[in-house]
C-alpha cells in the first residue's frame, strides 16, 4: 500500500529535527519500490516530495536536501556543511535507497559504511538495512549475468557470446558485481567524501607534498609514471627513505586494479608472486582512489631497450632469451589461473635485480633458485586486466585495446580474441629486443594456410629459432592449447641456455652491464 501521509509515530519524542517525520516517511515509501513499482507508489513518492518541498521550502537549510536528483554529492555536502540530521540512520537510509534505484551501488555502499562509521542512530536498523542492500545486490549479481553475455540486447543464437571487456556498461556491471567482494579484502577502504588533502601533480612536484592516508605519512618525492587517468609518485613512508612505495593516484576512482592484486594474492602461487607485483592498500575517495603498491626502483623493461638503442645496438640475444622466458612464465601462470592482463608492454614490466651475486651455476638458473630467485620481471598496471571467472566460461572478446602497436591480429580483423592480446603484446617485446624496433607483420601464404610473420627477417647470426617463435605465437587458433605452446617454447629457450655452459656467464655478465647503465640513465 502506497505511503500517502506523514507517519509522526517513528519520531525521536520530543520531536528534535522537524524534517524526521517526513523522512521516515519518504523511506517507507522507498522500501516499497523493491516490492512494487506500481504507479501508485510513483504518485505516492512524488505526492510526498512536493509536500516535503512545500513545508520547506523557504528554509534554505531543509530544502537543500530535496534537491537530491539533480546533484546528489553537491547536496550531501551541503547536508554535512549544515549538520542536519548527520546522527539519525534514516539520512543515511534514504540517501542510500535514492543511489540504489539510480544505480549507483557502489556510493549507495560506501554511504551506508558512513553512517555507520558515525554510530548514527538507531544503529541496529543501519546495519540491518546495510545487510539487506548487501543481499539485494548478491541476487542483482546474478541477474546481470545475462547482460553480460549479451550487453547489447542482441540476438546470438549462432556462435559464443561476445563482449568487449572494456566498454564503459561492462565495466560498470562488473563494479557492481565485485562490490560486495572488495569490502572483505585486507587493505581497503572507502569513504563517500571526497580526499582532504593536496593532491600531487607534475606542475607541483617542486613543492614538499605529504599526503595523509590511513594513519600514514606519505612524502612525495618524484613522478614514477603518468597516464591519462592516473599518475603514479615515488613515496617516503612517514619521511623514511628506507620504505619507498608507489602512490597510484587516479580520477574517476578506480577499485578495479586493486582488486585484480587481490586475485592475484588468492590463486597465484607463492614461487610465481614475485612477477606478478603487490599492492598494499586502496584508499577509495568519492573524487579520488589512492592505490599504494611496491616500489621497485631499476626501471623498466621498456629503458632497458632505450640503453641499447641510444648506442645503436640491440640487445644481447642471451638477455633476449632470458627476458623471453621470463615473459613466458608471466603469462602461463596469469592464464592458467584465469586472469588475462590486457596490457602487456615493456613499459609495465619493472626489472627485478637480485641483492646476491648472481652465480653461474645452471641448475639455479633454471629453478630460480639462490640469487637467481630475485631476478627477473613483475608486471605491474592492472587496470585493463581481465578476469575471467566473473564471464561465462565459453566467452570470447571483442574491441580493440587502441594501444599503438600492440593490438593483435584478432583486433585489426575485428575477429573475437581472448588470450592473443598478451601473446601478442609478448611478441611486440621480443621483436622490440631484438630489432630495436617495434614489429610490424604481414601474412605469408602457404600451402597449409596463410600465417603471420615480422616483415623484418631474423639475423643470420641469431642461435635461436625466432622464425619458429613468432610463427606460433602470433598464429594462435581458438582451438588451440596455448598454454602447452607456450611451455614448449619456454623448454626450448631454457634447453638452449643449458646447452652451452658459458651461456649462464654471458648472461650474467649482460645483466650486470645493463643494471649498471640503468642507474647511471
Amino acid at each position: 500500500m502506497a505511503v500517502t501521509s506523514i507517519n509522526f509515530q517513528h519520531a525521536s519524542s520530543p520531536i528534535d529535527d522537524p524534517l524526521l517525520p517526513w523522512l521516515h516517511s519518504i523511506k517507507k515509501c522507498l522500501d516499497n519500490f523493491h516490492s512494487d513499482l506500481s504507479d501508485e507508489n510513483c504518485a505516492a513518492l512524488h505526492k510526498l516530495a512536493s509536500e516535503c518541498i512545500a513545508t520547506f521550502k523557504n528554509n534554505h537549510k531543509f530544502f537543500i536536501q530535496l534537491d537530491w536528483h539533480r546533484d546528489f554529492k553537491k547536496a550531501f555536502r551541503e547536508i554535512e556543511e549544515h549538520k542536519i540530521c548527520l546522527t539519525k540512520s534514516l539520512l543515511y537510509e534514504i540517501g542510500a535507497h535514492f543511489l540504489e534505484v539510480n544505480g549507483e551501488l557502489m556510493d549507495a555502499h560506501r554511504l551506508y559504511i558512513l553512517g555507520i562509521s558515525r554510530n548514527a542512530e538507531p544503529i541496529e536498523n543501519l546495519k540491518k538495512a546495510h545487510k539487506s542492500f548487501l543481499e539485494r545486490i548478491s541476487d542483482v549479481v546474478k541477474e546481470c549475468s545475462n547482460f553480460l553475455q549479451n550487453p547489447d540486447g542482441v540476438s546470438r543464437k549462432v556462435g559464443k557470446a561476445r563482449i568487449n571487456p572494456w566498454s564503459s556498461s561492462t565495466t560498470k556491471d562488473i563494479e557492481q558485481k565485485i562490490l560486495p567482494h572488495l569490502m572483505k579484502y585486507d587493505g581497503y577502504h572507502s569513504s563517500s567524501k571526497n580526499y582532504p588533502g593536496k593532491v600531487p601533480s607534475q606542475k607541483t612536484l617542486k613543492n614538499k607534498i605529504v599526503m595523509k592516508i590511513g594513519g600514514r605519512e606519505y612524502h612525495i618525492k618524484g613522478l614514477a609514471g603518468a597516464g591519462g587517468f592516473a599518475q603514479v609518485f615515488k613515496a617516503w613512508v612517514n619521511g623514511e627513505s628506507n620504505e619507498i612505495v608507489a602512490v597510484k593516484i587516479q580520477t574517476p576512482p578506480f577499485p578495479w586494479e586493486f582488486y585484480m592484486y587481490r586475485q592475484l594474492d588468492k590463486r597465484v602461487p607463492n614461487e610465481e608472486r614475485l612477477r606478478l607485483g603487490f599492492a598494499q592498500s586502496m584508499h577509495h575517495y568519492s573524487d579520488y582512489s589512492i592505490l599504494i603498491c611496491d616500489f621497485l626502483s631499476h626501471g623498466t623493461l621498456h629503458d632497458a631497450i632505450n640503453t641499447y638503442l641510444v648506442v645503436t645496438q640491440s640487445m644481447e640475444e642471451v638477455s633476449c632469451i632470458y627476458y623471453t622466458i621470463e615473459m613466458l612464465y608471466i603469462l602461463e601462470t596469469l592464464h592458467s589461473a584465469g586472469i588475462i592482463h590486457g596490457d602487456f608492454k615493456p613499459d609495465n614490466l619493472l626489472i627485478r635485480h637480485s641483492s646476491g651475486k648472481l652465480t653461474d651455476d645452471t641448475e639455479d638458473f633454471i629453478k630460480h633458485s639462490g640469487p637467481w630467485r630475485d631476478q627477473g620481471l613483475c608486471l605491474v598496471d592492472w587496470g585493463r586486466g581481465i578476469d575471467l571467472s566473473v564471464f561465462p566460461a565459453d566467452i570470447e572478446f571483442e574491441g580493440d585495446c587502441r594501444t599503438s602497436g600492440f593490438r593483435c591480429v584478432e583486433m585489426k580483423e575485428d575477429k573475437p580474441w581472448k588470450f592473443q592480446v598478451d601473446t601478442h603484446g609478448l611478441c611486440v617485446i621480443v621483436h622490440m629486443m631484438l630489432h630495436n624496433t617495434y614489429m610490424e607483420i604481414e601474412k605469408r601464404a602457404s600451402n597449409g594456410g596463410d600465417f603471420y610473420l615480422p616483415k623484418l627477417p631474423v639475423k643470420r647470426y641469431w642461435k635461436f629459432n625466432w622464425e619458429n617463435f613468432f610463427k606460433r605465437m602470433l598464429n594462435i587458433e581458438p582451438f588451440d592449447d596455448h598454454l602447452k605452446m607456450m611451455r614448449e617454447l619456454r623448454e626450448s629457450l631454457q634447453e638452449y641456455m643449458l646447452s652451452d655452459q658459458s651461456l649462464v656467464k654471458k648472461l650474467k655478465d649482460s645483466l650486470r652491464k645493463q643494471k649498471l647503465s640503468l642507474c647511471s640513465s
